[in-house]
């Protein structure tokens, strides 16, 4: 595991694990339009919707093709894609969109939920939910 630090933030680097790999893998075939053993950029830029739910900007799928592709072949062969996208996944950080959510909770801002938050936030989002259930979820 490689502790990298940009700034004030704090990642780190991890080795992607077999589901991940599969993942990867299996959009890589999906995108792989024409069984061509390659993707080319149009296939790349899709690839990576499937895995990170963006489009790429113009620029980053410039790098990706630049790293991706080598001698004899217009695209990014398979090992190279999960190569690229293995390195981008492990970077991500596991815990983001769990802050986004317990953000959306805190509308107060205190870095705590009390049950009052709790219930309001399920109230604007599962309003059909029964009280008890809230209650058991924040126990």
């Amino acid at each position: 595991m490689q502790i990298s630090t940009t700034g004030r933030s704090f990642r780190i680097d991890r080795e992607i694990n077999n589901a991940e790999r599969k993942k990867i893998e299996s959009v890589f075939q999906q995108c792989d339009v024409g069984r061509k053993g390659y993707l080319s950029r149009e296939d790349l830029k899709i690839a990576v919707v499937m895995l990170f739910g963006y489009k790429p900007s113009k620029s980053e799928t410039n790098i990706l093709m630049e790293n991706g592709s080598i001698k004899d072949y217009p695209g990014v062969l398979l090992e190279r894609f999960v190569s690229l996208m293995g390195r981008k996944m492990s970077a991500e950080d596991p815990y983001e969109k769990k802050r986004q959510i317990f953000s959306a909770f805190d509308v107060h801002c205190r870095g705590f939920l009390k049950l009052d938050d709790f219930k309001s936030a399920f109230k604007r989002v599962a309003p059909h939910l029964p009280e008890r259930t809230v209650l058991e979820a924040f126990r």
